[in-house]
């Protein structure tokens, strides 16, 4: 079984590690914007929008949420009551109790899967970092790296790349299943040096920084290796770049 994820591993893309990147989860697509790397929502960009960002030639991000509830996605139904946890700041979304993967794979996987049959590039599964929050379950850190290794393990068996999303504390024991790092607001929390596994291994990493501008983060993202960009919380298109 390890060898196998080994292998599924090396098969798929990984974005370059030098890439530019926009992360757009609001509004219509800009494809004007100067970068390689589109991060976009992965239930409202249809296959029809990768496939043009494709022609762009864009490496092309699915974003699902994997930690938490959100009642707006069509599939909000499929989780049971007893996964569903406290309100994790966003209106609208509760954390999920991950220690419930045999009651939450199935929808997880479908969501994966709905990212593959799209043709993105790569996932990312957010909100994994709820052992360090106020969820409503006594998650553990072991608890959080069973379910972050399972998500890897099923997007490389859809042939995707998966980015670690924050979670910054395990990024050593993680850095090995995922194939790149996004994180928010390292440079302002000073975080920026756990992302060093990955950057080590010569694996992406990407940042967004809401409060700091840019002239306060970007000469230390060009000497760490980190992409960095200043958005907005909205995430829609504006971003501003180093």
């Amino acid at each position: 079984m390890a060898l196998i994820a080994l292998v599924l591993a090396a098969l798929v893309v990984r974005p370059p590690a030098d890439a530019t990147w926009q992360w757009q989860l609001q509004g219509p697509i800009d494809r004007s914007v100067s970068a390689r790397v589109y991060d976009v929502d992965g239930f409202e960009t249809s296959a029809a929008e990768v496939a043009r960002l494709h022609r762009d030639g864009r490496y092309v991000v699915c974003y699902i949420s994997a930690g938490a509830w959100e009642r707006w996605r069509p599939d909000r139904d499929r989780f049971p009551a007893a996964t569903l946890g406290k309100g994790n700041g966003w209106p609208g979304e509760r954390w999920l109790d991950v220690r419930r993967l045999r009651q939450l794979a199935p929808v997880l996987r479908a969501r994966i899967a709905m990212c593959a049959r799209k043709g993105f590039d790569a996932v990312e599964p957010d909100n994994v970092d709820g052992w360090t929050n106020d969820t409503g379950f006594p998650l553990t850190a072991r608890d959080q790296l069973a379910f972050n290794r399972w998500l890897a393990r099923t997007a490389h068996r859809f042939g995707l790349a998966v980015a670690l999303k924050n979670d910054l504390e395990q990024a050593r024991a993680l850095q090995p299943s995922f194939d790149f790092a996004i994180v928010e607001q390292c440079f302002q929390y000073r975080e920026c040096e756990r992302t060093r596994p990955f950057l080590r291994a010569g694996k992406a990493v990407f940042d967004a920084e809401y409060a700091l501008p840019p002239a306060r983060f970007c000469a230390e993202a060009r000497r760490l290796g980190i992409n960095a960009i200043r958005k907005r919380l909205d995430l829609g298109a504006w971003r501003r770049t180093c």
